[in-house]
């Protein structure tokens, strides 16, 4: 059993987006949260339940249109068709609740240098469509959110999903506010890749050495430019040799290494990080669980390193 955790962790029983047999293994959520519990990594104390994000955070991102056809079922087939997964009352429900999750674990990173919503990290939505299984910009929301309310000025955005997150760079295209850094493999969905602040487009097959190398690389260039008053730290389980979706070949420990790194950069410049999990496909939904739940104990570890 670890020490007490120093921060909060954001959950609600309705992430799972009750997808059924669907490559996105919404399932994922739940499993994440009773495996923190069952090895002692968190108490049930340890967590907090989100409330939905406000319709008026969720459009500081996205179009009236958009949110008027999610919440009235109405998307037209094409559009149906780019999101890849269903709209119900629980798909709308859960991303929603998503995104007031990653607001708050904004809000109580802010506070206690860092938080994590485990769900989240929803990169490929954009201003007027959803698409890549992101209805909703989760993280783009919480950080206009915050920005609205005067919690923060500046941001950064550090995107380590296998995919590049290209609604993160439509939507803060040409916003000095907000730095974006994704790290991805090259050769994979999206295409066209719009282009983030600092893009990282990894060769097919990479491994560990390798990415962690340009990662810190990356990571170092990105905060000279800017010191943020938040770092949102997508932390995909997908880079994963085994994943389905991804070609890269990270191993479990090369992630948790990658984990690692992003949080002890944030804490040698005392920048609060809030975490969101991101895409993760493993053969076996178990190592995707056990990729995510690695972030949080790597999140812990930094944060109780003496200073």
């Amino acid at each position: 059993m670890l020490p007490m955790l120093p921060f909060k962790l954001i959950y609600h029983p309705q992430y799972d987006l009750d997808l059924g047999p669907h490559v996105f293994p919404s399932k994922k959520f739940k499993m994440i949260h009773d495996s923190l519990l069952a090895e002692g990594i968190a108490e049930d104390s340890d967590f907090a339940q989100p409330e939905p994000a406000p319709d008026e955070d969720v459009l500081r991102v996205h179009t009236a249109a958009y949110v008027q056809k999610l919440k009235t079922d109405s998307l037209t087939l094409s559009e149906r068709m780019k999101l890849e997964i269903p709209v119900s009352d629980a798909t709308v429900k859960g991303f929603w609740l998503a995104a007031g999750g990653s607001t708050l674990a904004g809000r109580n990173a802010l506070r206690d240098g860092f938080s994590a919503n485990l769900t989240g990290g929803f990169h490929h939505a954009c201003a007027g469509h959803g698409e890549g299984f992101c209805m909703l910009h989760d993280v783009a929301i919480a950080i206009r959110s915050l920005q609205f309310a005067g919690a923060i000025r500046t941001a950064m955005v550090v995107d380590t999903d296998v995919h590049q997150g290209n609604g993160t760079a439509a939507i803060f295209a040409d916003d000095p506010s907000v730095f974006t850094l994704s790290i991805h493999q090259e050769n994979n969905y999206p295409m066209p890749k719009l282009p983030s602040d600092e893009d990282i487009g990894l060769d097919d097959g990479a491994r560990d050495p390798e990415y962690l190398d340009a990662l810190e690389k990356g990571l170092l260039r990105a905060l000279k430019k800017m010191t943020p008053n938040i770092i949102f730290y997508v932390g995909g389980a997908d880079p994963y040799r085994e994943d389905q979706l991804g070609g890269l070949a990270l191993t479990i420990e090369g992630l948790q290494k990658r984990d690692r790194l992003v949080f002890e950069q944030a804490r040698r410049l005392k920048i609060p990080v809030a975490s969101t999990l991101a895409g993760g496909y493993a053969r076996r939904v178990e190592d995707t669980v056990r990729i995510h739940v690695n972030t949080i104990i790597s999140a812990h570890d930094v944060a109780l390193r003496p200073k």
